[in-house]
């Protein structure tokens, strides 16, 4: 008896001093939507799932920027500073699907070291995973997060996310320096090309490109566009007239809320008009519940005849995300390379740290 109860306290013992063994890198909180990506400090990130809650995540990582960009639904629900692989150790290019998930995970090459919330890309050591920050490239070929932000992206990845590593020889500049719209396919990780609105075109509207799945919308008044998301493909956008714009509109996430439902097709029943809310986001929690105030609508004009098709289709859950800053990408650069992620033919795989 006295022996299983030492057994049992050498277990507990040992499995607390394994977990008070794990590093903490990084912030514990998120900081405000607000703040660029570009005025992050090294363990820095944002993270907002609010704008999106649920469609096709992808990842992208500039290595150049020394940060990573999580999409879904086309919609950019966080960033972070990362650390990639340092000289000699340089985290390869190209896109990749995770192909192993392990919250626990340590290292079978350097020392046991820890690498919480891993997410392998390749068969031969590289992931993504929770690592040290010091503000540059310094691990042996994997990318470093913040502890926060890695957990949180665990917990929300299937496994077979599609992830893109991109630096200035490899992706284009929309790519390698995204914005607050996917440059890639949520699935394939080819880079998103989609034409603007030509001279004399009003509005695009085409939902037969995705036919079901969440919706999200993208209103810049500084582009003056209006870009609507489905299951992380573009189906809509129009120009959109901002009166009074020398007064900014500001930054402001809504959802439809209700309870009516779409049908077989996905459209809500004649007559309807959705019921936007605030949602609570890092940096904006103090709008939450409050609804668009009728004078800031009035300022935002859009196309009658998109308005008439568009509206069927904003159910509830539907997202909207306001913004000044302009999201449109540029359209420079070079084709990407895409990596093979199959596994190697014997079972003698290592892993990165």
């Amino acid at each position: 008896m006295l022996r299983h109860l030492a057994l049992a306290l050498l277990l507990t013992a040992s499995a607390g001093e394994a977990e008070a063994s794990t590093p903490f890198w990084g912030d514990k909180e998120s900081q405000a939507r607000t703040i660029p990506a570009s005025a992050l400090q090294p363990g820095q990130f944002v993270w907002s799932p609010e704008l999106a809650p649920a469609g096709p995540i992808v990842v992208v990582v500039s290595l150049n920027e020394q940060l990573a960009y999580a999409y879904r639904n086309g919609v950019l629900i966080g960033y972070t500073t990362i650390s990639t692989g340092k000289k000699g150790h340089q985290t390869p290019t190209g896109v990749f699907t995770t192909l192993q998930k392990d919250k626990d995970h340590r290292s079978s090459i350097y020392n046991n070291a820890a690498m919480p919330y891993t997410q392998r890309l390749t068969w031969g050591g590289v992931a993504l995973h929770a690592g040290g920050l010091p503000g540059y490239p310094s691990s042996h070929g994997c990318v470093h997060l913040p502890s926060v932000f890695a957990e949180k992206l665990f917990e929300v990845s299937p496994l077979g996310m599609t992830v893109v590593v991109a630096d200035e020889s490899s992706a284009p500049q929309e790519v390698n320096h995204p914005g607050a719209l996917a440059p890639v396919h949520p699935i394939s990780g080819e880079k998103i090309e989609i034409p603007p609105l030509y001279t004399g075109e009003v509005y695009r509207w085409q939902p037969e490109l995705a036919t079901e799945g969440p919706i999200s919308i993208l209103l810049s008044t500084a582009d003056r566009r209006v870009l609507v998301y489905r299951n992380g493909v573009e189906i809509g956008r129009t120009r959109m007239v901002f009166r009074d714009a020398h007064r900014p509109l500001g930054s402001h996430v809504y959802t439809v809320v209700g309870t009516q439902q779409p049908d077989a097709e996905g459209r809500m029943p004649a007559g309807y008009e959705p019921d936007w809310t605030a949602v609570s986001v890092p940096g904006l929690e103090g709008e939450a519940g409050s609804k668009m105030k009728p004078e800031e609508v009035e300022r935002v004009v859009l196309p009658p005849a998109f308005v008439a098709a568009a509206t069927p289709y904003l159910a509830p859950g539907t997202t909207l995300m306001v913004t000044d800053a302009p999201i449109l990408p540029s359209t420079t650069g070079v084709e990407m390379t895409v990596v093979d992620n199959a596994p190697p033919d014997d079972s003698s795989t290592e892993d990165g740290e």
